[in-house]
């Protein structure tokens, strides 16, 4: 028989970001209870939660705190401590450890899409010293086998002098080399599985970064019908064979009708934010539904639609021009200190006209440094 957790519930977030502040906002308004694990004094998430637990997310105290006040857990990033989420095992975690234990190592991730899922995915190596980088096709690109995010823990490598100077300062810690493949565009889609294994997908978004870092995400994604149909089938494999609890983003890189997947991501994702106002239910919802249990609908999206990331600085221009943009849906998350590259916040607009004015204002607007 299956178990559905009802509100007045509580759901315990590990993550305190963004991430968790709009997971916890979706289930506030379900009638859940919301707290959260997270260092930071007032995080994102602790905003706008029940209780904040202030405590770093491998302190195992705190996690059984956490545990012993919710009825459910969840998280919003992959790098969690697995060893402390396993003792708790008298609190429901749906989405299970196997999940993060595939998703916060590269490799391990990558043989998974490749051996477990079937589906393309580009070439790959372990590297363990620095003299397995002459065996590669360039280009190519070193990555940490975790922990990296935004461009972080990365090294392009287009010819043998880059080769030559990372030798000299070569990374003490474990790495994977991706070859490059010659992909036009950038896509990423949503997808998540209900406890009774019903599998939605969001619609398939398109997007841009700048210095390896989201910057704009444009819903629909300009693809053909058969490339639509290839990815949605891609992420309905990959569902499946995590027998997938919650949301999991789903990174693309296309080529014409060639389609590779490049990571993957256990909970909302960043191009996802879209969904909170373009289509009939956010992702975040349906993150709280599959892990609480209820069904999740058919996700549809009513006109094209645009999110920008407000990086740095961008958020106080934003602030400040929000007198003039009615059709903004003005996003922001609260964090304590404005850094360069640091997602402040986010601004999402529908319908094509708005799309074009919002690409004016970013284009006027870039962030200093």
């Amino acid at each position: 028989m299956t178990k559905v957790i009802l509100p007045p519930a509580t759901i315990g977030i590990i993550g305190g970001g963004q991430l968790g502040q709009m997971m916890a906002l979706s289930a506030k308004a379900m009638g859940y209870r919301v707290g959260v694990l997270d260092p930071t004094k007032n995080s994102p998430a602790g905003q706008v939660s029940d209780f904040q637990i202030i405590a770093e997310y491998n302190d195992r105290e705190a996690l059984r705190n956490l545990a012993k006040n919710s009825d459910v857990l969840t998280y919003e990033f992959e790098n969690v401590d697995r060893d402390a989420l396993k003792d708790q095992v008298d609190t429901s975690l749906p989405q299970g450890t196997d999940l993060l234990r595939i998703t916060s190592n590269r490799v391990t991730e990558k043989k998974f899409i490749r051996d477990v899922a079937k589906v393309p995915v580009t070439k790959f190596i372990e590297v363990n010293v620095s003299k397995d980088l002459q065996k590669v096709t360039l280009p190519a690109i070193l990555k940490t086998v975790s922990g990296g995010y935004d461009g972080h823990g990365q090294w392009l490598l287009k010819t043998k002098e880059d080769i030559l100077i990372l030798e000299k300062n070569f990374p003490n810690t474990k790495l994977i080399l991706e070859q490059i493949v010659p992909f036009k565009k950038e896509v990423s889609v949503m997808v998540a599985r209900s406890q009774n294994g019903d599998i939605v997908t969001w619609p398939i978004a398109e997007n841009v970064h700048e210095n390896h870092i989201l910057k704009t995400t444009t819903v629909p994604a300009n693809i053909s019908l058969k490339l639509k149909n290839k990815i949605e089938q891609i992420a309905e494999r990959i569902a499946d064979s995590l027998s997938l609890r919650g949301v999991l983003g789903i990174e693309l890189f296309v080529a014409g009708e060639e389609v590779w997947v490049n990571e993957l991501a256990p909970r909302p994702h960043n191009s996802g934010h879209y969904s909170i106002e373009a289509t009939n239910m956010s992702q975040f919802e349906g993150h709280v539904r599959s892990v609480v249990g209820l069904p999740i609908p058919k996700i549809t999206l009513a006109e094209p639609t645009m999110m920008l990331n407000l990086l740095g600085d961008e958020l106080i221009q934003a602030r400040e021009d929000l007198i003039h943009h009615p059709e903004w849906h003005f996003h922001d998350y609260g964090k304590s200190e404005i850094k360069y590259n640091r997602k402040m916040g986010h601004i999402t607009v529908i319908g094509t006209d708005n799309i074009y004015k919002l690409k004016e204002w970013s284009d006027l607007h870039e962030q200093h440094s």
